[in-house]
């Protein structure tokens, strides 16, 4: 039988107890300990069985692997701590507060021949699993992005929303697209940082993408749609299901234009891999470590996503403010 990844989880705010209870619900895991600067949150946090501790020194030589779910700030030391030690790491995205930061984290997983993941948790979502088995030569992608208003959040919406979908949107035009031109523009209303958000992006291989997202909506939505030559490929991120659309006829039915009748082909396709988002990406870490494979989201796959972010956040023009 195979062992276990031995793994720590640092930060026990919401993101670090998600990933503790998928942990604890995962075959080919034991978890080891739950790392805060507040002890009393992180045993709360792991449970019985669990090291609860306020930093990592001790248990270092006791871990495989683990999940950095820290404000983004901490980010770069506690995962360059855990790669010096020879650990493999899964941090949440951002990747890092800066490219900077991000590319020394890379080169640094490199160099000890760890595995360095980003925690982009879309990309395990089903339905934008299934994107590129269903998508030939996109030339428009449209993605959105609404949520209720959270007091938790201080970053922007594009550093801590819109860079899921920048990630989503670098992995369907591929590696060697560009980014050739861009602009946006942003609303403040509840905070001191944007609150919505527009980005038009565009790609050396001629794709071209929108992006418009919201923490003031009164409900949640996710769509990704993709636009080719003969179809329309809609993905609904929080049902998990995909729908093509494709046109077979369109006509006016007389000469003044009045009636109009068109018909269509509705295709739904079959999405092999279904479930939780996190589970499905903590465990597809946890088999690349056990493997030594690249895992789905790199460090490079993360750095890739914070430089657009951080262009579209110099790009963006607040409304009501001359530029």
């Amino acid at each position: 039988m195979t062992a276990p990844i031995r793994l720590a989880v640092l930060g026990a705010g919401v993101m670090g107890a998600n990933h503790v209870r998928v942990a604890k619900s995962l075959e080919g895991i034991e978890l080891i300990a739950v790392i805060d600067q507040d002890i009393d949150r992180a045993a709360a946090c792991g449970g019985e069985g669990v090291q609860a501790l306020d930093d990592m020194d001790s248990i270092l030589d006791q871990i495989d692997a683990a999940v950095v779910a820290v404000p983004t700030a901490l980010h770069f030391s506690l995962a360059s701590q855990l790669i010096k030690a020879g650990k493999s790491v899964l941090v949440e995205k951002p990747i890092a507060l800066d490219l900077d930061e991000a590319r020394a984290m890379v080169d640094a997983a490199t160099q000890a021949k760890v595995v360095l993941a980003v925690g982009h948790i879309e990309r395990f979502n089903a339905a934008v699993a299934e994107l590129p088995r269903l998508t030939e030569e996109p030339i428009h992608i449209r993605a959105e992005r609404i949520s209720p208003y959270s007091p938790r959040i201080s970053d922007g919406v594009v550093m801590d929303l819109m860079i899921h979908d920048l990630d989503i949107v670098l992995s369907l035009v591929g590696p060697d697209a560009e980014v050739v031109s861009s602009s946006a523009s942003a609303v403040k209303h509840r905070s001191e940082s944007e609150d919505i958000a527009t980005a038009l992006v565009g790609f050396s291989n001629g794709v071209s993408a929108s992006f418009t997202t919201s923490r003031l909506g009164q409900q949640k939505s996710r769509t990704i749609e993709i636009t080719e030559a003969d179809a329309v490929v809609t993905a609904d991120l929080l049902r998990q299901d995909v729908t093509i659309h494709r046109m077979s006829r369109h006509e006016y039915l007389a000469d003044d234009g009045v009636r109009y009748r068109q018909s269509g082909v509705v295709e739904i396709p079959f999405l092999e891999t279904r479930g939780e988002p996190l589970a499905l990406e903590l465990k597809h870490f946890c088999d690349c470590v056990r493997d030594g494979t690249r895992p789905r989201v790199s460090g490079d796959d993360g750095m890739r996503a914070l430089a657009l972010a951080q262009r579209i956040v110099s790009d963006l023009v607040f409304a009501g403010v001359a530029k």
